[in-house]
């Protein structure tokens, strides 16, 4: 199991979205935040004032998947998300130790997304009446 956190531009967003949801990963959390990395600072003025802006809006991800759905999330992620410009942010992969799903009290592996080849090899359901 990992939690993916990934920052991206806020413009990305929706693709980001629409990427994931295409690939089965629906479980996120999304957070808009501030920071700095290698985007230069922007230099305004207010009123004849001048602002300068250390900080840039982000949009933070954070996933958590099994083992199966880890480079299917990165590769969403990556497609979606890459303009080719610096900001386009950074993803990161860690470990997680334990997951429980509060509603179900499912632990580890069941709270999570299902297993892509579980999920892609049950047989569909039976429909009374059909």
């Amino acid at each position: 199991m990992k939690l993916i956190t990934a920052i991206i531009r806020p413009e990305r967003l929706e693709d980001v979205k629409a990427a994931l949801f295409a690939a089965q990963v629906t479980g996120m959390t999304i957070m808009k935040v501030a920071g700095h990395g290698g985007e230069k600072e922007v230099h305004e003025s207010y009123r004849g004032a001048p602002l300068v802006y250390h900080f840039h809006e982000k949009i933070r991800f954070d996933i958590a998947v099994s083992e199966p759905f880890v480079q299917v999330t990165l590769d969403a992620i990556l497609k979606a998300a890459r303009t080719g410009e610096v900001g386009d942010g950074k993803i990161f992969v860690r470990p997680l130790e334990r997951v429980v799903r509060i509603r179900t009290g499912e632990t580890d592996m069941d709270a999570l997304t299902p297993d892509p080849m579980r999920f892609a090899e049950a047989p569909a359901p039976v429909i009374p009446g059909c």
